[in-house]
């Protein structure tokens, strides 16, 4: 799993990251929310449901770990999973649930101020507007918690620096990569 905040380098850590883990995949939950986007009616929501944000759907972090696992059964293939996801619930149901399907799951959580986070959010395009200013907030508080460590900072780091620092934090896959390298 690579967690944190929009803005902290998932998305390019996981696509520069995915070449260099021999058979794997990216797997993003955020698929399985836009699916109950538009299969889930408002008048079908559950009133604690009826947010903005889809990882309220109790049904999202159901469906995310039981497409992890048919993935892994069906691909058997390493998931490289990109994902915001702070929620204490949702963070601890879908870890605990990926451990289950796979015991050797780690988890990183890549860190960046709130400054950096919206000078990447701009780079690319989007306005760091209200909804991104409260998701950066709620997100940077709570990755501090020690629950989400392996904690990566990565301020004034480029995305090879982040995943180099990845690999030598998994054993198997790191020797993996130097044995298909030699």
């Amino acid at each position: 799993m690579i967690n944190g905040s929009f803005g902290s380098g998932k998305t390019s850590t996981s696509q520069k990251l995915q070449p260099l883990i021999p058979d794997s995949m990216i797997y993003d939950p955020e698929e399985i929310g836009y699916m109950l986007r538009k299969i889930i009616t408002e008048e079908i929501y559950y009133e604690e449901e009826r947010t903005d944000d889809f990882q309220d759907i109790a049904l999202w972090r159901i469906l995310v770990v039981q497409t992890a696992h048919e993935l892994m059964n069906r691909y058997k293939k390493h998931l490289i999973v990109p994902m915001t996801i702070y929620k204490s619930e949702n963070f601890n149901y879908i870890l605990n649930g990926f451990r289950s399907i796979d015991q050797d799951t780690f988890h990183f959580c890549l860190l960046a101020s709130e400054e950096t986070i919206k000078k990447r959010i701009e780079k690319r395009g989007d306005k760091f507007d209200s909804w991104y200013q409260e998701q950066t907030n709620a997100g940077v508080t709570a990755f501090k918690d020690i629950k989400f460590q392996e904690h990566i900072d990565t301020d004034n780091k480029e995305t090879e620096e982040v995943i180099s620092i990845i690999l030598r934090k998994i054993p198997k896959i790191n020797l993996e990569v130097i044995q298909r390298n030699d």
